[in-house]
Protein backbone atom coordinates (compact mmCIF):
# COMPACT_ATOMS: atom_id res chain seq x y z
CA UNK A 1 0.00 0.00 0.00
CA UNK A 2 1.36 3.39 -0.95
CA UNK A 3 1.44 6.11 1.67
CA UNK A 4 -0.53 9.28 1.41
CA UNK A 5 1.76 12.04 0.20
CA UNK A 6 2.35 15.02 2.45
CA UNK A 7 0.70 18.27 1.53
CA UNK A 8 3.00 20.28 -0.66
CA UNK A 9 3.14 23.75 -2.04
CA UNK A 10 2.57 24.92 -5.19
CA UNK A 11 12.01 8.81 -20.45
CA UNK A 12 12.21 9.49 -21.65
CA UNK A 13 13.48 10.61 -24.95
CA UNK A 14 14.99 8.22 -27.46
CA UNK A 15 16.59 9.78 -30.52
CA UNK A 16 16.69 7.54 -33.56
CA UNK A 17 17.34 4.53 -31.35
CA UNK A 18 18.62 1.50 -33.19
CA UNK A 19 18.18 -1.87 -31.55
CA UNK A 20 18.70 -5.40 -32.74
CA UNK A 21 16.20 -8.17 -33.03
CA UNK A 22 16.99 -11.74 -33.89
CA UNK A 23 14.66 -13.85 -35.99
CA UNK A 24 14.25 -17.58 -35.71
CA UNK A 25 17.03 -18.20 -38.20
CA UNK A 26 19.52 -16.41 -35.98
CA UNK A 27 20.06 -13.46 -38.32
CA UNK A 28 20.79 -10.27 -36.41
CA UNK A 29 18.91 -7.38 -37.93
CA UNK A 30 19.09 -3.73 -37.04
CA UNK A 31 15.86 -1.83 -37.05
CA UNK A 32 14.81 1.71 -36.29
CA UNK A 33 12.21 1.87 -33.58
CA UNK A 34 10.60 4.94 -35.09
CA UNK A 35 11.60 7.14 -32.19
CA UNK A 36 12.33 10.71 -33.09
CA UNK A 37 10.92 10.33 -36.58
CA UNK A 38 8.69 13.42 -36.48
CA UNK A 39 10.45 15.91 -38.72
CA UNK A 40 9.92 19.63 -38.97
CA UNK A 41 6.37 20.28 -40.07
CA UNK A 42 5.52 16.59 -39.73
CA UNK A 43 2.88 14.88 -37.70
CA UNK A 44 3.50 13.97 -34.06
CA UNK A 45 2.45 10.83 -32.24
CA UNK A 46 -0.84 12.48 -31.36
CA UNK A 47 -1.60 13.21 -35.01
CA UNK A 48 -0.85 16.91 -34.64
CA UNK A 49 0.76 18.83 -37.49
CA UNK A 50 3.80 20.70 -36.20
CA UNK A 51 3.48 24.25 -37.48
CA UNK A 52 3.15 26.19 -34.24
CA UNK A 53 6.12 28.19 -32.94
CA UNK A 54 8.05 26.58 -30.09
CA UNK A 55 6.47 27.00 -26.66
CA UNK A 56 8.68 29.04 -24.30
CA UNK A 57 9.63 27.58 -20.92
CA UNK A 58 12.18 28.14 -18.21
CA UNK A 59 13.16 24.47 -17.88
CA UNK A 60 12.34 21.34 -19.87
CA UNK A 61 12.96 17.98 -18.20
CA UNK A 62 13.45 15.05 -20.57
CA UNK A 63 12.60 11.74 -18.91
CA UNK A 64 10.23 10.84 -16.07
CA UNK A 65 12.18 8.16 -14.27
CA UNK A 66 13.77 8.64 -10.84
CA UNK A 67 16.09 11.38 -12.07
CA UNK A 68 13.41 13.29 -13.96
CA UNK A 69 10.83 13.17 -11.18
CA UNK A 70 13.40 14.22 -8.59
CA UNK A 71 14.33 17.19 -10.77
CA UNK A 72 10.67 18.11 -11.24
CA UNK A 73 10.09 17.99 -7.48
CA UNK A 74 12.96 20.41 -6.87
CA UNK A 75 11.76 22.73 -9.65
CA UNK A 76 8.39 22.98 -7.91
CA UNK A 77 10.07 23.75 -4.60
CA UNK A 78 12.01 26.55 -6.29
CA UNK A 79 8.79 28.13 -7.52
CA UNK A 80 8.76 27.08 -11.17
CA UNK A 81 5.16 26.78 -12.31
CA UNK A 82 4.00 23.51 -13.85
CA UNK A 83 3.19 23.70 -17.57
CA UNK A 84 4.26 27.34 -17.95
CA UNK A 85 7.57 27.33 -16.08
CA UNK A 86 8.56 23.72 -16.61
CA UNK A 87 7.34 20.55 -18.29
CA UNK A 88 8.49 16.93 -18.07
CA UNK A 89 8.47 14.88 -21.30
CA UNK A 90 8.42 11.10 -21.11
CA UNK A 91 8.43 8.68 -24.04
CA UNK A 92 7.09 5.75 -22.01
CA UNK A 93 3.41 4.83 -22.13
CA UNK A 94 2.90 4.95 -18.36
CA UNK A 95 4.57 6.12 -15.14
CA UNK A 96 7.44 4.05 -13.81
CA UNK A 97 10.41 4.99 -15.98
CA UNK A 98 12.46 1.98 -17.05
CA UNK A 99 11.06 -0.03 -14.14
CA UNK A 100 7.82 -0.66 -16.04
CA UNK A 101 9.77 -2.75 -18.57
CA UNK A 102 11.49 -5.05 -16.05
CA UNK A 103 10.80 -8.77 -16.24
CA UNK A 104 7.95 -10.11 -14.08
CA UNK A 105 10.13 -12.32 -11.86
CA UNK A 106 12.10 -9.28 -10.66
CA UNK A 107 9.96 -8.78 -7.59
CA UNK A 108 10.22 -5.75 -5.34
CA UNK A 109 11.96 -7.84 -2.70
CA UNK A 110 14.80 -8.57 -5.15
CA UNK A 111 15.39 -4.92 -6.09
CA UNK A 112 18.83 -3.78 -4.99
CA UNK A 113 18.92 -0.35 -3.36
CA UNK A 114 15.68 1.31 -4.49
CA UNK A 115 15.76 4.73 -2.83
CA UNK A 116 12.55 6.71 -2.29
CA UNK A 117 11.88 9.87 -4.28
CA UNK A 118 12.24 13.13 -2.35
CA UNK A 119 9.27 14.12 -0.24
CA UNK A 120 7.35 10.82 -0.35
CA UNK A 121 8.38 7.46 1.01
CA UNK A 122 7.47 4.11 -0.51
CA UNK A 123 6.34 1.93 2.36
CA UNK A 124 4.25 -1.20 2.78
CA UNK A 125 5.00 -2.60 -0.69
CA UNK A 126 4.54 -6.36 -1.08
CA UNK A 127 8.05 -7.82 -1.64
CA UNK A 128 6.53 -10.62 -3.76
CA UNK A 129 4.86 -8.20 -6.18
CA UNK A 130 6.69 -7.46 -9.48
CA UNK A 131 8.89 -4.38 -9.13
CA UNK A 132 7.41 -3.01 -12.36
CA UNK A 133 4.00 -2.83 -10.69
CA UNK A 134 5.19 -1.54 -7.31
CA UNK A 135 7.39 1.22 -8.66
CA UNK A 136 5.03 2.08 -11.49
CA UNK A 137 2.23 2.67 -8.96
CA UNK A 138 4.60 4.63 -6.71
CA UNK A 139 5.75 6.92 -9.52
CA UNK A 140 2.15 7.47 -10.63
CA UNK A 141 1.12 8.42 -7.09
CA UNK A 142 4.14 10.72 -6.84
CA UNK A 143 3.26 12.55 -10.05
CA UNK A 144 -0.29 13.09 -8.78
CA UNK A 145 0.71 14.10 -5.26
CA UNK A 146 3.02 16.89 -6.40
CA UNK A 147 1.03 17.75 -9.53
CA UNK A 148 4.02 17.27 -11.78
CA UNK A 149 3.40 18.28 -15.42
CA UNK A 150 4.40 15.03 -17.14
CA UNK A 151 3.42 14.63 -20.78
CA UNK A 152 3.52 11.16 -22.34
CA UNK A 153 4.13 9.52 -24.65
CA UNK A 154 6.40 12.13 -26.22
CA UNK A 155 9.54 11.33 -28.22
CA UNK A 156 12.32 13.92 -28.33
CA UNK A 157 14.22 13.93 -31.60
CA UNK A 158 16.75 16.72 -30.99
CA UNK A 159 17.97 19.49 -28.71
CA UNK A 160 19.78 22.36 -30.43
CA UNK A 161 20.49 26.05 -30.20
CA UNK A 162 17.41 28.21 -30.59
CA UNK A 163 16.69 31.91 -30.75
CA UNK A 164 17.42 34.53 -28.09
CA UNK A 165 19.77 32.32 -26.12
CA UNK A 166 17.20 29.60 -25.67
CA UNK A 167 17.41 25.96 -26.65
CA UNK A 168 15.12 24.44 -29.27
CA UNK A 169 13.71 21.00 -28.42
CA UNK A 170 11.96 19.17 -31.24
CA UNK A 171 9.51 16.44 -30.28
CA UNK A 172 6.80 14.22 -31.71
CA UNK A 173 4.06 16.57 -30.45
CA UNK A 174 5.58 19.99 -31.09
CA UNK A 175 8.57 22.12 -30.20
CA UNK A 176 9.67 23.83 -26.98
CA UNK A 177 12.06 26.74 -26.40
CA UNK A 178 13.41 26.33 -22.85
CA UNK A 179 16.07 28.44 -21.21
CA UNK A 180 17.60 25.25 -19.77
CA UNK A 181 17.23 21.48 -20.15
CA UNK A 182 17.59 18.72 -17.59
CA UNK A 183 18.31 15.50 -19.44
CA UNK A 184 17.20 12.47 -17.43
CA UNK A 185 16.90 9.83 -20.14
CA UNK A 186 18.87 7.05 -18.45
CA UNK A 187 20.15 4.05 -20.41
CA UNK A 188 17.32 1.51 -20.80
CA UNK A 189 16.60 2.52 -24.40
CA UNK A 190 20.16 1.80 -25.54
CA UNK A 191 20.91 -1.86 -24.87
CA UNK A 192 24.49 -2.68 -25.80
CA UNK A 193 24.92 -5.61 -28.19
CA UNK A 194 28.58 -6.67 -28.66
CA UNK A 195 29.56 -7.87 -32.10
CA UNK A 196 31.09 -11.33 -32.45
CA UNK A 197 31.81 -13.44 -35.52
CA UNK A 198 29.04 -15.88 -36.36
CA UNK A 199 26.11 -13.98 -34.82
CA UNK A 200 24.33 -13.99 -38.17
CA UNK A 201 24.61 -17.76 -38.57
CA UNK A 202 23.64 -18.87 -35.06
CA UNK A 203 20.45 -20.93 -35.41
CA UNK A 204 19.16 -20.34 -31.90
CA UNK A 205 17.68 -17.29 -30.21
CA UNK A 206 19.61 -14.19 -29.19
CA UNK A 207 18.10 -11.67 -26.85
CA UNK A 208 19.18 -8.88 -24.52
CA UNK A 209 18.38 -8.18 -20.88
CA UNK A 210 16.11 -5.40 -22.15
CA UNK A 211 13.76 -8.08 -23.52
CA UNK A 212 14.29 -10.76 -20.89
CA UNK A 213 10.91 -12.51 -20.48
CA UNK A 214 11.59 -14.44 -17.26
CA UNK A 215 12.94 -17.97 -16.70
CA UNK A 216 9.95 -19.96 -17.99
CA UNK A 217 10.90 -19.09 -21.59
CA UNK A 218 14.14 -21.09 -21.21
CA UNK A 219 12.74 -24.34 -19.81
CA UNK A 220 14.65 -27.36 -21.08
CA UNK A 221 17.06 -25.27 -23.17
CA UNK A 222 20.82 -24.82 -23.21
CA UNK A 223 21.47 -21.19 -22.37
CA UNK A 224 24.66 -19.12 -22.58
CA UNK A 225 24.51 -15.97 -20.44
CA UNK A 226 27.00 -13.24 -21.40
CA UNK A 227 27.95 -10.52 -18.92
CA UNK A 228 29.49 -9.95 -15.51
CA UNK A 229 26.96 -7.63 -13.88
CA UNK A 230 24.02 -7.92 -11.53
CA UNK A 231 21.51 -8.70 -14.29
CA UNK A 232 23.61 -11.58 -15.63
CA UNK A 233 23.79 -13.17 -12.20
CA UNK A 234 20.07 -12.69 -11.57
CA UNK A 235 19.27 -14.30 -14.92
CA UNK A 236 21.59 -17.24 -14.23
CA UNK A 237 20.10 -17.96 -10.82
CA UNK A 238 16.59 -18.02 -12.30
CA UNK A 239 17.29 -19.83 -15.55
CA UNK A 240 19.41 -22.55 -13.93
CA UNK A 241 16.28 -23.76 -12.12
CA UNK A 242 14.52 -24.67 -15.39
CA UNK A 243 17.14 -24.89 -18.16
CA UNK A 244 18.77 -28.06 -19.39
CA UNK A 245 22.16 -26.38 -19.04
CA UNK A 246 23.58 -22.93 -18.39
CA UNK A 247 26.98 -21.49 -19.26
CA UNK A 248 28.26 -18.18 -17.94
CA UNK A 249 30.84 -16.20 -19.91
CA UNK A 250 32.40 -12.80 -19.20
CA UNK A 251 35.18 -10.71 -20.72
CA UNK A 252 36.86 -10.24 -17.34
CA UNK A 253 36.71 -12.33 -14.17
CA UNK A 254 33.70 -11.12 -12.17
CA UNK A 255 34.41 -9.17 -9.02
CA UNK A 256 32.48 -10.33 -5.95
CA UNK A 257 32.54 -8.55 -2.63
CA UNK A 258 31.45 -9.68 0.80
CA UNK A 259 31.23 -7.97 4.13
CA UNK A 260 30.05 -4.43 4.89
CA UNK A 261 29.96 -1.76 2.23
CA UNK A 262 29.73 1.52 4.07
CA UNK A 263 29.39 5.18 3.18
CA UNK A 264 33.14 5.62 2.75
CA UNK A 265 33.38 2.81 0.22
CA UNK A 266 30.34 4.15 -1.59
CA UNK A 267 31.79 7.65 -1.85
CA UNK A 268 35.06 6.25 -3.18
CA UNK A 269 33.24 4.25 -5.87
CA UNK A 270 31.16 7.23 -6.97
CA UNK A 271 34.29 9.41 -7.06
CA UNK A 272 35.92 6.99 -9.51
CA UNK A 273 32.95 7.17 -11.86
CA UNK A 274 32.74 10.95 -11.44
CA UNK A 275 36.39 11.37 -12.40
CA UNK A 276 35.79 9.59 -15.71
CA UNK A 277 32.84 11.85 -16.48
CA UNK A 278 34.80 14.96 -15.54
CA UNK A 279 37.47 13.92 -18.06
CA UNK A 280 34.89 13.42 -20.82
CA UNK A 281 35.17 9.63 -20.92
CA UNK A 282 32.15 7.35 -21.34
CA UNK A 283 30.71 6.69 -17.88
CA UNK A 284 30.99 3.35 -16.15
CA UNK A 285 28.33 2.07 -13.80
CA UNK A 286 28.89 2.35 -10.07
CA UNK A 287 28.40 -1.45 -9.81
CA UNK A 288 31.31 -1.99 -12.20
CA UNK A 289 33.50 -0.27 -9.61
CA UNK A 290 32.01 -1.72 -6.43
CA UNK A 291 31.68 -5.31 -7.60
CA UNK A 292 28.81 -7.73 -7.02
CA UNK A 293 27.57 -8.20 -3.46
CA UNK A 294 27.76 -11.89 -2.58
CA UNK A 295 24.37 -13.04 -1.30
CA UNK A 296 23.36 -16.38 0.23
CA UNK A 297 21.59 -17.31 -3.00
CA UNK A 298 24.74 -16.56 -4.98
CA UNK A 299 26.85 -18.61 -2.55
CA UNK A 300 24.52 -21.58 -3.12
CA UNK A 301 24.65 -21.09 -6.88
CA UNK A 302 28.42 -20.93 -6.86
CA UNK A 303 28.62 -24.13 -4.82
CA UNK A 304 26.30 -25.79 -7.33
CA UNK A 305 28.49 -24.70 -10.25
CA UNK A 306 26.01 -22.22 -11.70
CA UNK A 307 28.45 -19.34 -11.23
CA UNK A 308 31.37 -21.25 -12.72
CA UNK A 309 32.47 -18.50 -15.08
CA UNK A 310 34.22 -19.13 -18.39
CA UNK A 311 36.19 -16.58 -20.42
CA UNK A 312 34.46 -14.90 -23.32
CA UNK A 313 34.02 -17.11 -26.37
CA UNK A 314 35.63 -16.08 -29.65
CA UNK A 315 32.75 -16.75 -32.04
CA UNK A 316 29.29 -18.18 -32.48
CA UNK A 317 28.58 -21.13 -34.70
CA UNK A 318 25.29 -22.40 -36.04
CA UNK A 319 24.78 -24.61 -32.98
CA UNK A 320 26.62 -22.87 -30.15
CA UNK A 321 29.66 -20.88 -29.07
CA UNK A 322 33.33 -21.68 -29.62
CA UNK A 323 36.75 -20.71 -28.33
CA UNK A 324 39.95 -20.59 -30.38
CA UNK A 325 41.54 -23.20 -28.10
CA UNK A 326 39.05 -25.80 -29.35
CA UNK A 327 36.41 -25.63 -26.62
CA UNK A 328 32.79 -25.62 -27.73
CA UNK A 329 29.42 -25.35 -25.98
CA UNK A 330 26.14 -26.19 -27.68
CA UNK A 331 23.43 -23.60 -27.13
CA UNK A 332 19.81 -22.96 -27.94
CA UNK A 333 19.87 -19.40 -26.58
CA UNK A 334 22.46 -16.67 -26.09
CA UNK A 335 21.31 -14.09 -23.56
CA UNK A 336 23.32 -10.88 -23.78
CA UNK A 337 23.34 -9.30 -20.30
CA UNK A 338 25.86 -6.80 -21.57
CA UNK A 339 24.50 -3.57 -20.19
CA UNK A 340 23.34 -0.31 -21.66
CA UNK A 341 24.71 2.98 -22.90
CA UNK A 342 23.43 6.49 -22.08
CA UNK A 343 20.49 7.55 -24.26
CA UNK A 344 21.79 10.97 -25.28
CA UNK A 345 21.72 10.94 -29.10
CA UNK A 346 19.11 13.70 -29.16
CA UNK A 347 21.74 16.03 -27.64
CA UNK A 348 24.11 15.50 -30.59
CA UNK A 349 23.32 18.86 -32.31
CA UNK A 350 24.81 20.66 -29.28
CA UNK A 351 28.18 18.91 -29.77
CA UNK A 352 28.65 18.14 -26.09
CA UNK A 353 30.89 15.10 -26.50
CA UNK A 354 34.60 15.24 -25.81
CA UNK A 355 37.36 13.47 -27.72
CA UNK A 356 37.18 10.61 -25.22
CA UNK A 357 33.61 9.83 -26.32
CA UNK A 358 31.69 11.01 -23.27
CA UNK A 359 30.04 14.24 -22.19
CA UNK A 360 32.23 16.09 -19.69
CA UNK A 361 30.32 17.29 -16.65
CA UNK A 362 31.07 19.71 -13.85
CA UNK A 363 28.66 18.32 -11.26
CA UNK A 364 25.56 17.84 -13.41
CA UNK A 365 26.31 20.71 -15.82
CA UNK A 366 27.59 19.94 -19.31
CA UNK A 367 30.98 21.63 -19.60
CA UNK A 368 30.30 22.67 -23.19
CA UNK A 369 26.85 24.19 -22.51
CA UNK A 370 25.82 25.46 -19.05
CA UNK A 371 22.16 25.39 -20.09
CA UNK A 372 22.22 21.58 -20.20
CA UNK A 373 22.36 19.35 -17.12
CA UNK A 374 22.55 15.57 -17.13
CA UNK A 375 20.95 13.77 -14.20
CA UNK A 376 21.14 10.00 -13.89
CA UNK A 377 24.31 10.01 -16.00
CA UNK A 378 27.55 8.50 -14.73
CA UNK A 379 27.96 9.03 -10.98
CA UNK A 380 24.27 9.89 -10.52
CA UNK A 381 23.04 6.73 -12.28
CA UNK A 382 21.56 5.26 -9.10
CA UNK A 383 18.32 5.95 -7.29
CA UNK A 384 19.91 7.89 -4.44
CA UNK A 385 22.40 9.55 -6.79
CA UNK A 386 19.60 10.67 -9.09
CA UNK A 387 17.75 12.26 -6.17
CA UNK A 388 20.76 14.28 -5.10
CA UNK A 389 21.70 15.21 -8.63
CA UNK A 390 18.17 16.45 -9.37
CA UNK A 391 18.42 18.91 -6.51
CA UNK A 392 21.93 19.99 -7.52
CA UNK A 393 20.92 20.56 -11.14
CA UNK A 394 17.95 22.72 -10.14
CA UNK A 395 20.10 24.83 -7.81
CA UNK A 396 22.59 25.55 -10.60
CA UNK A 397 19.90 26.24 -13.18
CA UNK A 398 18.17 28.62 -10.75
CA UNK A 399 21.42 30.55 -10.38
CA UNK A 400 21.95 30.57 -14.14
CA UNK A 401 18.48 31.84 -14.93
CA UNK A 402 18.36 34.29 -12.04
CA UNK A 403 14.68 33.62 -11.41
CA UNK A 404 11.74 31.95 -13.13
CA UNK A 405 10.35 33.96 -16.02
CA UNK A 406 6.54 34.19 -16.08
CA UNK A 407 5.19 32.82 -19.35
CA UNK A 408 1.69 33.53 -20.61
CA UNK A 409 -0.45 30.42 -20.79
Amino acid sequence: MLPKAPEHHGKISRAAQVSRSVNNTGVVRERETGVGRAADGGVGSGGEARHAPPAPLDVLVIGAGQAGLSSAYHLRRRGYEPHTGFVVLDHSPAPGGAWQFRWPTLTYGKVHGMHALPGMELTGADPERPSSEVIGAYFAAYERAFELPVRRPVDVSSVRDGADGRLLVRTSVGDWAPRAVINATGTWDRPFWPRYPGQETFAGRQLHTARYPGPAAFAGQRVVVVGGGTSAVQHLLEIAEVAAETTWVTRRPPLFRSGPFGAEEGRAAVAMVEERVRRGLPPRSVVSVTGLPMTEAMERARAAGVLDRRPMFDRLTRSGVAWDDGRFVEADVVLWATGFRPAVEHLAPLRLREAGGGIALDGTRAVRDPRVHLVGYGPSASTIGANRAGGAAVREIHRLLGQPTPVAA
